[in-house]
């Protein structure tokens, strides 16, 4: 199949290249073209645009970042939906609230293409070996036209129900996540006082009811960053993280529910992106707090 993929953030590109590994033809496109060189040197195409992303391929699966830059790369004046996309099929991966999806269904529907919302968990390294967790939103005929696709970069596909179920679910599913770094953090800094070496005092926490698949995945991170040394790369930053947590906010309140754990998770984020540690790993929440001294 001729697939394009739009936004070639931490998961665009393992995504890009793990549709080139089983077959199919794989055209990008990036608000950044810088970004467009390592897939296009693994055999990728590269559009001008996003309305040429869409003219060259059948379905297009999209990464973005927010709201407004999925409404520009969809009904800006080049934007995928500014041509003939008809008999086409988007799928969108973005982590947003479910209104935008919602709101972004009728306008698919309106140039007769299909509209696939499947937001996935997991990060880079799952994403590369296709073996993310999407969270699928659609009817069951467009779900039953995506499933193939997704299925080559999914261990599982979960068919939530109609477009705006996925993008719920998922926020959903990040929430305990996002609350838990903020939560190990606090933790550490009163762990610590033990004056254990921080691997004996990750693996403790990881063999507790107190670990998730999370902390289990990222020990060595953690360990390595307690200690001082470099981490290696971000696979999910903490100003990702704010992002998403004042997404689960506005929705929840929206619904009627009080946040108040994700407003605290929020703080705490926020708190270690002014101190400068915006553009690392999520997981770097457990040490800054650990160390971060009352004011």
């Amino acid at each position: 199949m001729k697939v394009g993929v739009a936004g070639l953030g931490a998961m665009g590109t393992p995504i890009a290249l793990r549709l080139m590994e089983v077959g199919h033809q794989v055209t990008v496109w990036n608000r950044s073209p810088e970004k467009t060189k390592p897939l296009a040197d693994a055999g990728a195409q590269v559009a001008a645009t996003p309305a040429a992303l869409a003219a060259a391929c059948e379905a297009v699966i999209t990464l973005l970042t927010d709201t407004k830059s999925i409404e520009q790369v969809y009904s800006g004046p080049n934007g995928l939906l500014s041509g003939d996309v008809k008999g086409k099929m988007f799928i969108e991966m973005s982590t947003v609230a479910p209104k935008v999806h919602t709101d972004l269904e009728p306008k698919v529907r309106a140039k007769g293409a299909a509209m696939v919302e499947c937001p996935v968990g997991g990060s880079t390294i799952p994403a590369r070996k296709g073996q993310l967790l999407g969270l699928m939103g659609a009817t069951s005929e467009d779900a039953a036209r995506a499933r193939p696709v997704l299925e080559q970069l999914c261990r599982k596909v979960e068919h939530c129900g109609p477009v705006g179920a996925a993008a719920a679910m998922k926020l959903a599913i990040n929430l305990p996540l996002m609350v838990a770094w903020q939560a190990y953090g606090e933790a550490f800094a009163i762990a610590r006082s033990a004056g254990w070496e921080p691997k004996r005092l990750v693996d403790l926490l990881v063999e507790s009811n107190g670990g998730n698949k999370a902390i289990a995945a990222r020990a060595d991170m953690i360990v390595t960053m307690f200690e001082g040394r470099d981490p290696g790369p971000t696979t999910f930053s903490i100003d990702n993280g704010i992002k998403d947590l004042r997404t689960m906010i506005e929705t929840g309140e929206g619904l009627g529910a009080d946040m108040i754990a994700t407003r605290a998770a929020l703080a705490g984020f926020e708190d270690a992106s002014k101190a400068g540690n915006g553009g690392g790993d999520g997981s770097k929440m457990a040490v800054y707090w650990a160390d971060r001294k009352k004011k």
